[in-house]
């Protein structure tokens, strides 16, 4: 999806590689040089400038003239950021979209280089995925960061759709405000700009007002007249805007009477737990984001542990040898050093300041910029905390400083007329070009807490000077990030090595491990064991991914680190369960213990259940137990035997196996073993030193005072890699049986946590759900909490969208024939999981949310949106990994795909049985049709799957 930026005219030239992006996803321009076009005509002028360079280019040569019909083409995202930042000077010159904005407390997975466009673009990429098809553009402003706590409600067609918050009138009188009736709350009945509070006192009697966030999505329809709007007869774009012109005209009862924009449907949605951070002023940069670091209180969910002398206090890519006090309140230092003689006070901002062991005494509500200017040089820009940079230097109401500007220029010998384009302070050339940091010291202190000092004054009259539209104009850009980058590198150590009050292991660490490694930074020290588990788990990761990118290949110590990664979460979850087992021969010596499970098919949430993940966030997964041909398609035999030894046999492989040892019993972690399962599940049962409460010699001695050998046979009636949770429901039905077998009184709950721990024994790792969704019977929601005792919650849901006639004829099983082993998918995402993927879990709080959507349909037996999400399910699973969707499974799924509601893949992926929801029982036979006369291959087939009413069953002979 493409975004358009407006931005700062020198930020154009370089954005591209200070921000690393690709120019063909990201596309930036500028408004004209000197012309006010407002959002509307700046919205036509980029979309005109996009269009134009896409023309031009060799790979889209094909362009329309039209630009309206070109908007139409693909769905694009506009962010308006080219502002001149008065109220702003720290991030003018850089632009406030790339406002560097210090990591959450609560969060996980940030990075330490995020900044607001970062942050605010993952918000509008959803809508935009969420949106209809007729709506194809976005527009919204870059000086706001907008969260949504609360998953997103449906998108209605409409012309335009517009976000609001509901918000106090104090609030909404600084805004746009969406009036509807209370009659007919999503419908706009006008549109008002920044109304006063007592008017808004008069409407809430027969109106709701939500206060417009600048989130508004176009249909072409729209855009096209937006467009005719913009552009005078000469076909020139002239002022247009957005919000007080097109805006006002919209509604069942406009403000402003245009025929044609008056014809257009609007839909005004509130943004569901939404909180609207403006980063507009000085003040609200720091309010804003102590807001945002305020949003979680629980402290069980913050992870940074470290209390700070004032929460208003920012220090990000900094170098700080400053103790701050309470008294350092709204604070805000960023690429800059503070030597240990600087002295700060409150309301400072301090940014840009280059490496130095200056004494600065920085006054209250004083704030620093310092921004590159050529290849060396600095210019040295204090200001006010609440500064406007607006008005006439000779005039006493215009402020510097925080205090009249005559009179800063009185204290200094100095008149308004000294100063060129002294008509607007904006414009004035009033700060100064430096050539060392010495003058740059000297300067400061004169222009802030030394009026009388000379030598600063000197280097002040003899300067080049710049105004704050000049330094936007002329700031070297590259330089200023180069620094920036700079100070950044100081701080990985700094962070790691304070990792116990630090944020480091709550961030990206594939981020950290790239940047560790592009800095040649040695790795941390080893952390103790007396350290977290959890921490202690993201380190070894981490450092097995730093290895990796430093070696370029997975040597023995990158294999170490990750080994122990997997083994410490193996201990953390085995430690939840009690180990030692006393097993006793419960049945006669004539009794066969039969169990038996149906297996599953997750519908939404799978991937929310596997540790790391869950362990740190819980899990939310919906899924059905199902039977296939009318039987439970996994057995498991369990018998006494007369001879002191253990004999596993598989019906439905042919193969079988005598254990005589404890080693033998133990060799059960190589994966493609066919009698893994049942040797690890003896294991758990207490047939082994490690999980006995008694002491035996050998196993043939402990088989003698158990009273008989044991006979396990199993049958699995379905094909590897089907992709229905095959080997974990096995595991958990083996585990059934032999607790009946050996008197070992587990419930369903411990089967399946045990489960969990025998996957992790196998190292096959896996989450809760596969075992969850087959030894529990029905349709349900499992959710977990985040810890190390993952046991599901379970939440029963009717199963009428399931067995009544009308719909039971739509639910699908196909086996593709095409097979894939879960265990390389898995690796791969869990070691995302372990690095803290700033997209993976941004994607798994989606997923978590989603299956939460889907258990509230399913609830109100909504058969179509059950089907659609279904269809997300499956969309979500192949944003996490790609190969879930090979090109043989993608070809079959486009024969049917406008016969179904939805469809996927059940578990990880990549082949296995197609599940899927037909529209009707009619869609149903011809899907049925399609798939029976052309088959993908020799072993495809449909297997009649009907919903389980019991899940594991263990009943004796």
């Amino acid at each position: 999806m493409k975004k358009l930026l407006s931005l700062p005219p020198n930020l154009v030239t370089c954005f591209h590689d200070i921000t690393h992006t690709d120019p063909k996803e990201w596309f930036c321009t500028s408004d004209p040089i000197d012309s006010k076009l407002g959002s509307g005509g700046g919205t036509t002028w980029l979309l005109q400038a996009c269009r134009n360079e896409e023309k031009h280019s060799e790979t889209t040569h094909r362009i329309t003239d039209d630009l309206a019909t070109w908007t139409g083409n693909e769905k694009r995202i506009l962010l308006h950021a080219g502002g001149q930042s008065r109220r702003l000077p720290a991030y003018a010159p850089s632009g406030k979209i790339l406002t560097p904005i210090p990591v959450f407390r609560w969060g996980r997975g940030q990075r330490l280089t995020q900044n607001l466009l970062s942050l605010q673009i993952p918000l509008y990429e959803e809508i935009m995925h969420k949106a209809p098809e007729s709506l194809h553009t976005l527009i919204a402003s870059g000086d706001v960061y907008i969260r949504a706590s609360k998953a997103l409600q449906d998108i209605p067609e409409a012309d335009v759709v517009c976000y609001g918050l509901w918000v106090d009138p104090q609030l909404a009188k600084n805004h746009g405000v969406f009036v509807s009736s209370r009659k007919n709350p999503e419908q706009l009945d006008f549109m008002l700009q920044k109304p006063s509070v007592e008017l808004l006192g008069k409407l809430m009697q027969d109106y709701l007002f939500l206060m417009d966030i600048g989130i508004w999505l176009l249909s072409d329809r729209a855009i096209e007249l937006l467009i005719k709007h913009s552009v005078n007869e000469n076909g020139e774009i002239t002022y247009y805007d957005l919000y007080s012109d097109f805006g006002r005209a919209l509604g069942t009862h406009p403000q402003i009477e245009d025929a044609e924009l008056n014809q257009l449907t609007v839909a005004i949605l509130p943004l569901p737990g939404g909180e609207f951070h403006h980063y507009g002023t000085s003040r609200e940069m720091i309010s804003s984001t102590l807001a945002i670091q305020n949003c979680v209180i629980d402290q069980r969910m913050i992870m940074h542990k470290k209390v700070k002398p004032h929460p208003a206090i920012f220090v990000q890519n900094a170098i700080t040898q400053y103790t701050f006090t309470s008294e350092n309140s709204e604070v805000w230092i960023e690429n800059s050093c503070i030597a240990s003689d600087w002295k700060l006070n409150a309301r400072n901002i301090i940014t840009g300041v280059p490496e130095n062991n200056w004494a600065l005494n920085v006054p209250t509500g004083c704030c620093i910029d310092v921004v590159p200017i050529g290849e060396t040089d600095y210019v040295a820009r204090p200001y006010g905390f609440n500064d406007a940079f607006r008005g006439a230097l000779d005039k006493e109401d215009t402020l510097y400083q925080e205090m009249p500007v005559t009179d800063w220029l009185a204290q200094r010998g100095l008149d308004a007329g000294q100063i060129i384009h002294s008509e607007d302070l904006q414009a004035a050339r009033l700060f100064p070009i430096c050539h060392t940091k010495d003058e740059l010291e000297k300067v400061l202190r004169w222009m802030t807490s030394e009026p009388e000092l000379q030598t600063g004054k000197t280097i002040w009259m003899q300067a080049q000077k710049l105004s704050a539209d000049e330094i936007s104009a002329y700031a070297n850009l590259r330089r200023l990030a180069s620094q920036r980058e700079e100070f950044r590198k100081y701080n990985w150590n700094a962070l790691a090595d304070n990792y116990e009050k630090s944020i480091f292991y709550q961030l990206n660490l594939q981020e950290a491990a790239e940047e560790f490694t592009k800095f040649r930074l040695p790795l941390p020290h080893p952390l103790p064991d007396s350290a977290p588990l959890m921490t202690r788990i993201s380190d070894a990761m981490f450092r097995t991914q730093t290895l990796q990118l430093k070696e370029g290949k997975c040597t023995n110590e990158v294999k170490r680190e990750e080994d122990t990664a997997f083994r410490l979460m193996r201990e953390g979850l085995t430690s939840t369960v009690k180990h030692k087992q006393s097993p006793r021969l419960s049945v006669y010596a004539d009794q066969i213990v039969w169990g038996r499970s149906p297996v599953r098919i997750d519908l939404a949430g799978g991937w929310t259940d596997t540790p790391p993940y869950s362990l740190m966030e819980g899990g939310n997964v919906v899924n059905i137990a199902i039977e296939l041909n009318g039987q439970p398609p996994l057995q498991v035999y369990v018998k006494p035997s007369n001879a002191y030894r253990i004999t596993l046999r598989s019906i439905d492989l042919g193969a079988m196996e005598t254990v005589t040892t404890y080693e033998e019993l133990h060799q059960f972690n190589q994966v493609g073993s066919p009698f893994s399962i049942p040797k690890a599940a003896l294991v758990l049962a207490g047939f082994h030193p490690d999980f006995s409460t008694e002491h035996f010699s050998s196993l043939e001695k402990q088989l003698q005072a158990f009273g008989s050998g044991i006979e396990v046979t199993l049958l699995s009636a379905i094909p590897a890699g089907s992709g229905l949770g095959t080997s974990s429901i096995l595991a958990s039905t083996v585990l059934g049986a032999v607790n009946d077998f050996c008197g070992l009184n587990w419930d369903k709950q411990e089967i399946g946590s045990r489960t969990l721990i025998l996957e992790q024994l196998l190292t096959t790792g896996g989450g809760w759900q596969d075992q969850y969704g087959g030894v529990l019977q029905g349709v349900k929601l499992l959710q977990t909490q985040p810890g190390w005792n993952q046991e599901p919650m379970v939440r029963w849901l009717p199963e009428h969208l399931f067995t009544n006639d009308e719909y039971r004829k739509c639910h699908l099983l196909y086996y593709t024939g095409i097979t894939r082993t879960a265990k390389s998918i898995l690796a791969e995402i869990v070691r995302s999981m372990f690095l803290n993927s700033t997209e993976h879990l941004q994607l798994l709080g989606e997923m978590k949310q989603h299956a939460l959507n889907l258990y509230d349909a399913i609830l109100r037996n909504n058969f179509e949106e059950t089907g659609r999400l279904i269809r997300k399910t499956w969309q979500q699973n192949q944003l996490l990994d790609a190969g879930t969707n090979p090109k043989a499974i993608a070809e079959l799924t486009k024969r049917i795909d406008d016969l179904c509601l939805g469809y996927k893949l059940p578990g990880a992926g990549g082949g296995g049985y197609l599940y899927m929801v037909a529209k009707d029982p009619e869609a149903a036979l011809r899907i049925r049709k399609i798939l029976v006369q052309n088959p993908p291959n020799d072993r495809a087939r449909f297997v009649e799957m009907t919903l389980s009413n019991k899940g594991l069953e263990v009943s004796r002979s």
